[in-house]
């Protein structure tokens, strides 16, 4: 470990030379950041070491919090900066002629996740170990990530996500951890020598479930927790003879190929099962193990270890807990059933009937038959228990586990799991009153919520070092540690000389973004204009549409309307559509083919420019957020459960235009009306809408001439090109589908709120007061909160407390 830059340099010379035979003054860019990374890491490692050493001397309680994504972005900053090195390594590679900055650029973002849900889960490490709790992550160590976007005539193409190409500096593979995972085969009922009937599973195939580990850094601490990544690969001593070697292999190629497969074949519909199961037993497995392996008693096991499943994707964990308990270690029914009710916690992130899995019995039943067995048993004395508490027909059809040929993955969680959790106050209100009303009746004491947060460090700390600066400037330092601080701002709303560098940052911000869209795109942004930014992935209920409409609506006033006119903005897209999500490949077609217009005709573009940030991800917005005047989060009022990147715009000085959905209701509650920006329907007025069955968006389109002038351009719209039909993709959806996501309905308070928003950026004094407020109310959205939320009522673990 080195302690000073001379001891820096020297190691860093050395490994070089030991490692590529080279002088740094002589290396390739990526051999010196690979060097750089490998520091880094092994700084980290004695981090690691201690922590884990500490957990173990102590006896202390662990999470294990299991993701399918974990959108951790790049990590040699971050980590520099936690570990409190950063300018020691910055000035060690300055005397040795390199830029830090070249080398941070060449890191590739982890392929680990797609949106939301993966970059929840990592600032919740980044919080975890900050805090000092011993908190781990469990995922699939994909080979590649989600995809690569490209924007081909205007059309998104997805190409490989070869994240990995390079190897991943951050990894530690530990082979001696593996496990084996089993698929498929059948349950037997076989004779214990002690005379007991036990049940195990045989026939099955066995892949080796190998763990590479990441370190997750507190901030100058000294805690370093762990990210195991899970790699598929083949039994060392139970190879397949039912199968050929190849088939074996493509078998357990594809575990780890990429996230989220296409599942509009029942090929791929499977493979997510699989992975499902994979990173979830092995995950059980090695924290079994490595429990029996310091002495424990796995009747204790829930007072040593707590499990967060995250989202749907993780629920297997159930029935895996379950049998490993029962056919391994001889446990009884009702012995396992009270581990599993003690230690097993679920967090609901949606709505969304599509979005609450749920799997054909065949399914389970062929690939891990003794968890079906396990699910089974469960769904039977689900059925008993709601006999015997009086559950009505319509309630215990609502709560079935298995029902119609399906398993109820949701369904599952709620009946077994200790604690179920929504993440903002009105989604976590919905999942009472509508979702899971019947089980909340019957199971109050489980239902809380945990509004969602983001770390305040990685998106405003090292993601906006000038406003990070100016922050302690003003207040101190504390607000790293304790974001509720950031309140302390709040004192210099009038003060004139705070609120003009308060403006210069945001400008600089502004010219960074310039110049990489100059770069990259070839289009040049006013500097000066507002930035008006929707970054999110792409999906009708987030109504991405709702946003270019406006534009096309703009584009008409300023051809067609003498007397119309706007401050100057700039439009920014950000997001991936699924593969096999053709409406929403549509929106995308849609969004370039319009700024392709816009910012090619002289008389539209010195009003407004349209840039669609290709292959958007945590780097991307890294840059983009900082930028930004204002944060779009317009979803349909009761669909998005909560969000992160309206926190992250928060926390960046940028106002939230939106709707009253997820938590852009608690950013409301917390800086008025006179500070964000709230328009259209709400969830009651929905709920109204849908139960009088009275909206036909017919009546819109033959009422409002604006809105049947957007609707008709996707015909004959400039953006069409002459071809008449390229649109009417878009056009069916909504008036086919009676405009489910009300864009049509909230379109014109949309378009009025968005003039409001307007009128406030001309006052800059208000405006950047505003920006002000929404960054001196945002410590709320920490993570950090969150965390100690979902430790208080929870987890119950100790943080971790070296000795001075």
């Amino acid at each position: 470990m080195f302690k000073n830059k001379k001891e820096f340099v020297q190691q860093y010379t050395e490994r070089m030379v030991e490692k590529y035979g080279r002088d740094p003054k002589d290396a390739h860019i990526y051999e010196k950041y690979d060097i750089l990374g490998e520091l880094v890491r092994d700084y980290a490692n004695y981090n690691w070491r201690q922590s884990r050493e500490y957990v173990l001397e102590n006896n202390e309680k662990q999470l294990i919090y299991f993701s399918m994504e974990f959108l951790i972005g790049r990590l040699l900053t971050n980590n520099m900066m936690n570990l409190g090195i950063y300018d020691l390594c910055k000035n060690g590679l300055s005397e040795l002629g390199i830029d830090i900055g070249e080398l941070e650029d060449m890191e590739a973002d982890a392929g680990l996740g797609n949106g939301g849900l993966g970059r929840l889960a990592a600032c919740f490490l980044d919080s975890i170990a900050s805090l000092g709790y011993p908190g781990h992550g469990n995922c699939i160590r994909y080979e590649y990530g989600f995809f690569k976007q490209k924007i081909v005539n205007e059309k998104q193409i997805e190409l490989p996500d070869q994240w990995l190409q390079n190897g991943y500096v951050w990894e530690v593979r530990k082979p001696k951890h593996s496990v084996e995972v089993s698929f498929y085969g059948n349950a037997e009922t076989f004779l214990k020598p002690n005379g007991e009937y036990a049940i195990r599973t045989v026939n099955a195939t066995k892949i080796t479930a190998c763990p590479y580990d990441v370190p997750i850094v507190g901030y100058k601490n000294g805690v370093a927790n762990n990210l195991r990544l899970w790699k598929a690969q083949p039994s060392q001593e139970n190879l397949p003879t039912n199968i050929s070697f190849n088939d074996y292999l493509d078998q357990i190629n594809e575990l780890c190929h990429g996230l989220y497969p296409d599942d509009t074949t029942e090929h791929g519909k499977i493979l997510r099962l699989r992975q499902q199961y994979f990173f979830v037993s092995a995950g059980l497995q090695s924290a079994i193990r490595g429990y029996l392996r310091t002495g424990g008693d796995l009747h204790k096991f829930h007072e040593h270890y707590v499990f967060q499943l995250n989202d749907t994707h993780p629920i297997l964990a159930i029935p895996e807990l379950m049998r490993i308990l029962m056919d391994e270690h001889g446990f009884g029914w009702d012995e396992a059933w009270e581990q599993a009710t003690k230690c097993i916690a679920y967090t609901n992130h949606t709505i969304m009937p599509e979005a609450l899995e749920k799997w054909p019995i065949q399914y389970i039943q062929n690939l891990i038959p003794r968890c079906f067995m396990i699910i089974e048993e469960i769904n039977r004395r689900s059925l008993i228990w709601m006999h015997q508490n009086n559950v009505s027909e319509s309630e215990m059809y609502n709560m079935q586990i298995i029902k119609d040929g399906m398993i109820r993955m949701t369904n599952l969680a709620i009946f077994t799991c200790f604690s179920v959790n929504g993440v903002a106050a009105l989604h976590t209100d919905i999942l009472k009153r509508e979702t899971f009303k019947d089980f909340y009746k019957y199971f109050p004491n489980k239902f809380n919520n945990k509004t969602n947060g983001v770390t305040h460090r990685r998106w405003l700390m090292y993601s906006n070092t000038e406003l990070s600066d100016l922050i302690t400037s003003k207040i101190g330092d504390s607000w790293i540690r304790n974001p509720d601080d950031l309140e302390k701002l709040l004192a210099y709303v009038d003060d004139d000389k705070t609120l003009n560098a308060l403006r210069k940052v945001k400008h600089n911000n502004k010219i960074r973004l310039h110049d990489f869209i100059a770069k990259n795109y070839g289009i040049e942004i006013d500097t000066h204009s507002i930035i008006d930014t929707q970054i999110k992935r792409l999906h009708a209920y987030k109504r991405q549409l709702l946003n270019v409409f406006r534009i096309i609506h703009y584009y008409f006033e300023i051809k067609n309307n003498p007397d119309f006119t706007m401050v100057p903005h700039t439009f920014i897209f950000g997001a991936k559509a699924a593969p096999s999500y053709y409406f929403a490949k549509e929106i995308i077609n849609l969004i370039n083919a319009v700024a392709n217009v816009v910012n090619n005709d002289p008389e539209v573009n010195k009003y407004m420019k349209i840039v669609f940030m290709e292959n958007y991800g945590v780097s991307l917005a890294e840059l983009i957020i900082p930028a930004s005047d204002i944060s779009e989060q317009i979803s349909t009022a009761g669909k998005e459960a909560s969000g992160t990147s309206n926190m992250k715009f928060m926390m960046n000085g940028a106002l939230t235009l939106g709707t009253l959905d997820g938590a852009n209701v608690e950013i409301h509650e917390r800086v008025g009306d006179d500070h964000s920006f709230i328009f259209g329907l709400k969830v009651k007025d929905i709920e109204s809408i849908k139960n009088t069955g009275v909206y036909n968006p017919w009546d819109l389109y033959n009422q409002n001439p604006r809105i049947r002038r957007i609707l008709d351009s996707l015909f004959n719209g400039p953006w069409c090109e002459g071809i008449n039909d390229r649109f009417r993709a878009i056009f069916d959806e909504i008036m086919n589908h009676n405009d489910e996501y009300y864009i049509l309905l909230d379109f014109d308070a949309y378009v009025k709120e968005s003039k409001k928003i307007e009128e406030h950026y001309k006052n800059r004094d208000a405006w950047t007061k505003s920006c002000l407020v929404n960054i001196a109310k945002s410590g709320y959205f920490s993570s950090d909160r969150t965390i100690e939320q979902y430790n208080k009522d929870i987890w119950h673990l100790n943080k971790i407390e070296f000795k001075k």
